[in-house]
C-alpha cells in the first residue's frame, strides 16, 4: 500500500484527484495511509494502468516532465530487435535518457575477470524536492523491476539477482522486498543498483514484434511476477559445484548459493532436463581426472577433495564413470 500512497502523491503533484481511480481498483482512500496494508497484483495493475492513462504519464509524477502513454512501449520496441540481452539493455538505458534527464540507468560490465557480475545502476540528477520518501522509493523500485521484468521476458528466462542495493533506508514494509527482488536487498547504500551474472547478457532474444504487441496490452505482470525458468541454471550449478567444493556434499549449501530452496532447485533442474546427482557426478569426475593427471596427491586426498567421505566410495564411483581405477588412469594418461 505504500506504493499506492506514492502513486497518489504523484497524482497530487500533477493536480489529479485519484479517488475515482482508487474506487475502480476497489481500494479505500483511507487505507492508503497504512503502508502495512497489501493489495493484489490485479488491483495494482488496474490502478496503475488507469492512472497512467488519465495522467498521460507513465512515470506517475516522478519526473519534472511527463512520460506520455506509450513511452516505455517505445523503449521496448527499440530493444526487441537486438541480437542479445546485452544490446537490448544498452538500448533501453540509452533511450531512457532521452525520455528524462532526472534519472539515468547505466549498464556496467567489467572487462575482467570473466566471472565478474554485471550491474545496472540508477543515477539521480535534478530530481527536485518532490522525489522523496515513498515516492522516491517507488520510483527506484519500479525502474529496476521494469527493466528486470522486460529483460527476463525478452530472453524467456529468470535472471536471478546477486544483490540489489537501495539508496534509501529500510521502509516499514521491508518484508515485501523478498517478493520484489528474491531477498537480495541491501538498504542505505550509496546508489540504487542491481547486480547479476553477466552471462545472461549473452542470451539471445526469444521474442518478436508480434509477441511484443501482445505483451504491451498487459505489461504490468512482467514487473510483478518472477520467471521460474532459468536458462543458465545448469551452467550456474556446474560453476558453483566446481569452485565451491563443499556444495558437492550438501544440496542445502548449493541451494543457498543459488538463493533457492532445495525443493525449488530440484524442480527447476527437472524442468531443464537435468538432475542434481548427474551434475555432481559430472563435476566430481572432471575434478578427479584433473587432480589425478596434474598432481601427485594421494587417492584418499583426491576422494575428499571431490566430495566423497572415503576412498572406497570414490573408487566404486570412479570405476562406474570410467571403467578404470584411479591408479590405472594415473599411470596411463594417454588413454584419457
Amino acid at each position: 500500500m505504500a506504493f499506492v500512497s506514492a502513486m497518489v502523491s504523484g497524482c497530487s503533484r500533477l493536480n489529479l484527484d485519484a479517488s475515482s481511480q482508487l474506487a475502480e481498483a476497489q481500494i479505500e482512500p483511507f487505507v492508503t495511509h497504512d503502508g502495512q496494508e497489501r493489495i493484489t497484483a490485479s488491483q495494482m495493475e488496474k490502478l496503475s494502468d488507469r492512472l497512467m492513462r488519465d495522467l498521460d504519464d507513465e512515470c506517475l509524477g516522478w519526473f519534472r516532465r511527463r512520460l506520455p502513454w506509450g513511452s516505455y512501449g517505445m523503449l521496448a520496441r527499440a530493444s526487441i530487435t537486438a541480437p542479445n540481452l546485452r544490446i537490448a539493455m544498452q538500448r533501453w538505458c540509452r533511450h531512457h535518457a532521452l525520455l528524462t534527464e532526472d534519472i539515468q540507468l547505466v549498464l556496467h560490465e567489467p572487462v575482467n575477470p570473466l566471472d565478474s557480475p554485471a550491474t545496472v545502476t540508477l543515477v539521480e540528477a535534478n530530481t527536485g524536492s518532490w522525489l522523496h520518501g515513498s515516492m522516491r522509493e517507488f520510483c527506484h523500485v519500479s525502474l529496476l523491476r521494469n527493466l528486470l521484468g522486460l529483460s527476463s521476458w525478452l530472453v524467456d528466462s529468470r535472471i536471478p539477482l546477486i544483490n540489489v542495493d537501495l539508496a534509501f533506508s529500510p521502509p516499514t514494509h521491508v518484508d515485501c522486498y523478498p517478493v520484489l527482488f528474491n531477498g537480495h536487498c541491501r538498504f542505505g547504500q550509496a546508489s540504487t543498483r542491481m547486480t547479476f551474472d553477466r552471462r545472461y547478457l549473452d542470451l539471445p532474444l526469444r521474442r518478436d514484434e508480434s509477441a511484443l504487441r501482445q505483451m504491451l496490452q498487459r505489461a504490468l505482470p512482467l514487473t510483478v511476477h518472477t520467471y521460474r525458468k532459468d536458462r543458465l541454471l545448469v551452467s550456474r550449478v556446474r560453476q558453483i559445484l566446481l569452485y565451491q567444493p563443499n556444495t558437492l556434499r550438501n544440496a542445502q549449501l548449493l541451494a543457498e548459493a543459488l538463493h533457492l530452496s532445495v525443493r525449488t532447485l530440484h524442480r527447476q533442474l527437472r524442468e531443464e532436463g537435468a538432475n542434481l546427482q548427474a551434475l555432481k557426478d559430472d563435476v566430481r569426475r572432471e575434478r578427479a581426472m584433473d587432480l589425478l593427471l596434474r598432481t601427485t596427491q594421494p587417492i584418499k586426498k583426491i576422494a575428499l577433495a571431490v566430495g566423497f567421505d572415503n576412498d572406497k566410495s570414490f573408487l566404486r564411483a570412479f570405476r562406474t564413470w570410467t571403467g578404470k581405477t584411479p591408479s590405472e588412469v594415473r599411470v596411463q594418461p594417454s588413454d584419457q
